[in-house]
């Protein structure tokens, strides 16, 4: 198992919650929407590709939609090794948050 960053992390969740319409854009709309968080499109297809390597997601070119211009647009869905490692990631981040929550919410208080 690899350790997945933060940010990949909120693109694997991404392409959870959007299924068969996960593309770039999509992905972007769906963090920023959900996060308040700006990212690039750049950002995220380097990320794609990365994720690819490792076999978390698969990507598909979907034939060009009629009257569309430029590239056709890559899918991505997530991979039985992505969610288990996703997974992961969740419940580490579970576990040592564990109770400590309180604490937590006074120190940012201060």
């Amino acid at each position: 198992m690899g350790y997945l960053g933060e940010f990949e992390q909120l693109i694997l969740f991404s392409v959870v919650e959007l299924g068969d319409d996960a593309y770039g854009g999509a992905i972007r709309e769906t963090i920023e929407r959900r996060t308040g968080r700006v990212v690039s499109s750049g950002a995220i297809n380097t990320a794609l590709g990365r994720l690819a390597e490792r076999n978390l997601v698969m990507s598909r070119v979907a034939e060009p939609a009629a009257g569309r211009m430029g590239r056709p647009r890559k899918y991505y869905s997530l991979q039985s090794a992505g969610a288990r490692e996703l997974m992961a990631s969740y419940s580490t981040i579970q576990a040592m948050a564990g109770g400590l929550i309180p604490r937590l919410t006074d120190l940012a208080e201060g």
